[in-house]
């Protein structure tokens, strides 16, 4: 793998690609910093070395123009505060702003462009956008896992201009040495955990990890659709009506592969979806009428755990219940806790998706955890097809 530790990035200037999409509240104060944090090991690398860096991201979803409120320039600060150093501001990702800043930039300091979804070339792919960003920089870095898996000027095209100079940071190299090692050199029994609100988003990912997996764990609103195919009452739950043929096919289809596919035996409802509805826990195949399903039960805790603590390799995707919501949490924080007694056994546990990562990050156990990934729908998405656009744009020869 092409990654910073291969490259020295003395008198260079590095046109790193970064995600630096956080969360701003209504003050433009970063409420969470996590994807700046992660990027720092791979902007001192180069500083370290010598290199000028040019930081280059997007942040929330303009359209295609400038929209004060994703300006990068709020994030300005608080990333000299991180890098311990001041942070230059051009201005615009292209044109003379970013030209001048660029030129002007001497080893040892840091620019950060404006945002490159100002400009619609870059959701577009275009050429000469990535063209013009590439003129910046000697050589390119792609740090962003998060949009490793769409075809952008920034993520793919640009590293077209760089056929001898382009590498992966450190968290793209990380992200994918934690999920090659889930998917092509796991340890036996693995475990999925498989939670969300629908199984349609999940059908591709299960199909390609029934191959792999010793145990698919469902929980969620998901487990709702599985619970009705088979022919149980399920109340005023979650249910896509159009699914349950599929359902029915993972289930046999895991049978054939000698997958052990674990549903809900219970389940907590509630009269409404609301944290202050009345709650009731019930057989998940007898939901009454008028009750919805938020989160599993106490006896399936209980059996999830015993197949989590027995696993050696460990995929959790997706929550099992309504975790935003404290009255529905706690079968999303008991598989939670059963994912990092089972790690501290010396079980591998890979964190995926993004609401996933979340309720880890709620219970404060993302340390407690093998690994945290950055980017669900990139993760997803690998899991899937095996590739991604930002990935493949690095390796190839």
């Amino acid at each position: 793998m092409k990654t910073v530790d291969n490259y020295n990035f003395k008198g260079k200037k590095a046109l790193v690609r970064v995600d630096f999409n956080v969360p701003l509240n209504a003050l433009f104060t970063i409420t969470d910093d996590t994807r700046m944090r992660a990027a720092l090991p791979t902007i001192n690398k180069i500083l370290e070395d010598g290199g000028g860096v040019i930081l280059m991201s997007h942040l929330g979803r303009p359209k295609d123009a400038p929209e004060e409120k994703y300006s990068l320039r709020h994030i300005v600060a608080h990333l000299s505060g991180l890098l311990g150093r001041p942070v230059t501001f051009a201005a615009d990702c292209i044109g003379a702003a970013a030209k001048e800043g660029a030129r002007n930039l001497k080893s040892g300091e840091v620019l950060l462009l404006e945002n490159l979804r100002f400009h619609k070339q870059e959701t577009a792919g275009t050429e000469s956008f990535a063209q013009e960003l590439a003129s910046l920089g000697d050589v390119y870095v792609n740090d962003a896992f998060g949009t490793a898996h769409r075809a952008h000027a920034s993520t793919t095209i640009v590293a077209n201009f760089f056929p001898n100079d382009r590498v992966f940071g450190y968290v793209m190299a990380n992200e994918l040495a934690s999920i090659n090692k889930v998917l092509n050199s796991a340890e036996k029994p693995m475990t999925a955990i498989m939670g969300g609100a629908k199984v349609s988003g999940k059908i591709l990912i299960i199909d390609k990890l029934l191959d792999k997996i010793d145990n698919l764990i469902i929980g969620g609103g998901m487990a709702y659709t599985f619970v009705k195919a088979q022919g149980g009452k399920v109340g005023s739950s979650l249910v896509e009506e159009d699914k349950l043929d599929i359902a029915i096919k993972i289930l046999n289809d895991a049978k054939a592969k000698g997958v052990n596919i674990y549903i809900p035996v219970d389940t907590v409802v509630g009269d409404a979806f609301s944290n202050d509805a009345n709650k009731q826990t019930v057989d998940i195949k007898n939901i009454p009428d008028g009750w919805m399903g938020l989160d599993i039960g106490p006896l399936t805790e209980k059996a999830y755990a015993e197949v989590i603590s027995h696993s050696k390799t460990i995929l959790w995707n997706g929550p099992m219940g309504v975790f935003e919501m404290n009255s529905f949490e706690h079968g999303t924080k008991a598989v939670a806790e059963a994912i990092v007694a089972a790690t501290q056994k010396g079980a591998y546990s890979l964190i995926g998706g993004g609401d996933s990562v979340a309720a880890i990050n709620k219970y404060g156990l993302g340390n407690d955890v093998s690994y945290v990934s950055t980017g669900g729908g990139a993760l997803l998405e690998y899991i899937e097809s095996g590739s991604l656009p930002g990935v493949d744009a690095i390796e190839k020869i």
